[in-house]
C-alpha cells in the first residue's frame, strides 16, 4: 500500500505507558505503508478537544507524549509527526491577524500543547472554516472575501491579505509567536463551505470556494492528497480490514 499521506485520528483513551498492543498496532499499521510515504504520515490525536471535550483536555497531551514514546520505541518519530487540530475559536482575538492571541482560558493546556510541537517538530493543526466567521461577522467580513474572489486586500501592517482563510492561518502564527513559539508549521486538517441550511450556503459557493482553496499557491503535490482529486473523481481503492 502506497500512500500520498496517511492521516489517523485515535482516541484519547490511552494507557498512562506505551503498551505492549499499542506497540504492536503501530506496528502492524506502519508496516503496511511504503517506506516512500513515510515522511507524509500525521496521527491527529483527538479532534477540537479543547472545544469538544473539555473532560479530556488536561489529558490530551500526556495521551500524545504516551504515543510520542511509542513512536520512539518503533524508532518513527523522524517520519511521523503527531498532531491535535483545533478548533479556530482557541483564538480569543483574531483579527487583524497580528494582534491574534488565545483565549486566556485554555493557557494552562495550550502552552503545553505548543511546547510539545515545537519540542517534536510538530505541526500546528488548526480547522479553518471561513464560512463561519463570515456568518457572525458580516458587518465587517464580505462574501467575496470569505470566496478568495476579493478584489481589494486587507493591510495588517507590513502584510496585504486578499482572502479570509490565509488571514486565518496568519493569526494562529502570530498567536503562537505571542506565545514565545517560533517555526511551528501549521496543517490545515480541516475546511470547506457548506452547501445548504444556512445563508450564503449553497453548491454554488461551496464549488467556489473549494475550487479557489485548491487554486492557492504551494507545492503541486499539496492539492493532490486523499482519495480524490481536484474533479472530485476518486483516484484509488483502499482496503482496510
Amino acid at each position: 500500500m502506497s500512500w500520498s499521506t496517511f492521516l489517523m485520528k485515535i482516541s484519547l483513551l490511552l494507557p498512562l505507558a506505551p503498551s505492549t498492543s499499542l506497540l504492536n498496532g503501530f506496528s502492524l499499521i506502519f508496516s503496511q505503508i511504503s517506506p516512500l510515504s513515510m515522511s507524509n504520515i500525521y496521527i491527529a490525536v483527538g479532534n477540537e478537544a479543547f472545544l469538544k471535550d473539555p473532560f479530556y483536555t488536561p489529558y490530551l497531551v500526556p495521551a500524545m507524549m504516551n504515543l510520542y514514546q511509542a513512536l520512539q520505541m518503533l524508532n518513527l518519530v523522524a517520519s511521523i509527526k503527531l498532531s491535535s487540530p483545533q478548533a479556530a475559536s482557541v483564538l480569543s482575538v483574531s483579527y487583524p491577524p497580528s494582534s491574534a492571541a488565545f483565549d486566556p482560558y485554555l493557557q494552562s493546556v495550550m502552552i503545553p500543547l505548543l511546547k510539545f510541537l515545537h519540542d517534536t517538530g510538530s505541526p500546528f493543526m488548526v480547522n479553518v472554516y471561513p464560512y463561519i466567521s463570515y456568518i457572525n461577522d458580516k458587518e465587517h467580513i464580505s462574501l467575496d472575501y470569505a470566496l478568495f474572489r476579493n478584489q481589494n486586500v486587507v493591510q495588517d501592517g507590513g502584510f496585504l491579505y486578499a482572502n479570509l482563510f490565509d488571514a486565518s492561518v496568519d493569526a494562529f502564527v502570530y498567536a503562537m509567536e505571542r506565545e514565545g513559539f517560533q517555526g511551528i508549521k501549521i496543517v490545515v486538517s480541516e475546511t470547506g463551505w457548506p452547501t445548504g441550511g444556512g445563508e450564503a450556503a449553497s453548491v454554488a459557493n461551496a464549488m467556489a470556494y473549494n475550487e479557489n482553496v485548491n487554486e492557492k499557491n504551494g507545492e503541486e503535490y499539496e492539492k493532490h492528497f486523499g482519495l480524490f482529486g481536484l474533479d472530485g473523481v476518486k483516484i484509488y481503492d483502499i482496503n482496510i480490514n
